[in-house]
């Protein structure tokens, strides 16, 4: 285990530890403590989200999805892995591309179709647009930050809330490999660092920070040595490998509870489409899409499900089955919700309804 330490002043060093993928201590995992159940559970929230972003495609390139459509194909497993592993009670800030997340944590399909077609039926009644909503005392999930690394200092304040409050629960949350470039960022887990916060960061490396590879975002070959430098736990794991990634997760959510700080835990995957479905990756080198195809976390999963026993190759494809109709049926509701009223516009958005309903005056055909 490589370890780099921090100076602070008058109070001697604190460590930093990394841990490099595949340099786990032996003994059991907490993956072990799955049943098949649970396990067939992962796979299903995998496909579920894969294929509802494959009907969002086909809707974005009828003209139904309003704005951007941003998909996370190649990075499912690590996304719904990570939520799977959390407490019911734990709170999440997922970001654009971590629509496993909203799934894991019991929001229908057919909300999500509904918010990216800015329909009145969805969660912010047409307002807003792909996954920008949250459902904090229901669900546990914190609205994400348009702008990227700020989420890391909200979820930071969500953690120091948690621990105020004596509550066993802790914050997790996304940053891609661009976003930790970013003073936010720092701010943000330098402060969880100092006060030992119950704080959770999946850095996803993914390659890409929109066009520019991760070699000219940053010096380092990992982002675990931005958790040395900040004194805290990291660790590096194939973000492919599902159970891996539940693993240290639940590693983590354990040293967070038990007062140890924070952790930043370096997903390595792989973003196969573009930053939104705009962007045709011209930028890509040629053969290099192919080659993490063959890496795929759903693929390598129903390898892992196989040779284990835990499902036959037959249950596979049904489930796979069962999933592709249940999103059928979503999206039939989601279309079957119509456009918001314009004249609610501003409702849920200024603090007097009155001056909002006043302001739209010019538009109602009574006016």
């Amino acid at each position: 285990m490589a370890r780099a330490s921090t100076s602070r002043s008058g109070k001697g060093t604190r460590k930093g530890k990394t841990r490099a993928g595949g340099n786990r201590s032996p003994g059991p995992r907490p993956s072990d403590a799955l049943g098949p159940g649970q396990k067939l559970e992962l796979y299903r929230w995998m496909l579920a989200t894969r294929r509802l972003e494959e009907r969002l495609t086909n809707l974005y390139r009828q003209n139904q999805v309003v704005g951007g459509l941003y998909r996370s194909l190649g990075q499912e497993g690590e996304t719904v892995a990570s939520a799977y592993a959390l407490e019911p009670g734990d709170l999440i800030g997922p970001l654009i591309r971590n629509l496993g997340a909203l799934l894991v944590r019991g929001y229908p399909p057919r909300d999500i179709a509904m918010q990216y077609m800015a329909r009145a039926g969805g969660p912010t009644g047409g307002k807003d647009l792909n996954v920008h909503f949250g459902d904090v005392r229901g669900r546990g999930v914190v609205p994400p930050v348009s702008m990227l690394g700020d989420l890391i200092p909200v979820m930071a304040g969500v953690a120091l809330a948690a621990r105020m409050r004596g509550e066993e629960r802790i914050a997790l949350t996304y940053i891609g490999d661009g976003g930790t470039s970013t003073g936010a960022f720092y701010e943000g887990m330098n402060l969880a660092a100092v006060w030992k916060l119950p704080l959770v960061v999946i850095a996803e490396a993914n390659r890409w920070a929109y066009s520019t590879p991760t070699d000219r975002q940053m010096a380092v070959d990992s982002m675990t040595a931005k958790a040395d430098g900040l004194g805290i736990f990291g660790e590096s794991v194939d973000g492919n490998d599902v159970l891996a990634v539940y693993d240290a997760v639940r590693e983590a959510r354990a040293r967070a509870v038990a007062g140890e700080g924070p952790t930043l835990l370096e997903a390595r995957t792989y973003r196969r489409k573009g930053h939104a479905e705009h962007d045709m990756q011209k930028y890509v080198p040629e053969g290099e899409i192919a080659r993490w195809e063959k890496d795929d976390p759903i693929d390598r999963y129903e390898a892992v499900l196989v040779e284990t026993g835990v499902a036959r190759r037959g249950d596979l494809d049904g489930i796979d089955a069962e999933v592709r109709a249940q999103i059928d049926a979503e999206i039939e509701i989601a279309q079957a919700s119509g456009m918001p009223d314009p004249r609610v516009a501003l409702e849920a958005v200024y603090a007097d309804p009155p001056r909002a309903a006043d302001h739209l005056a010019p538009y109602r055909e009574d006016a």
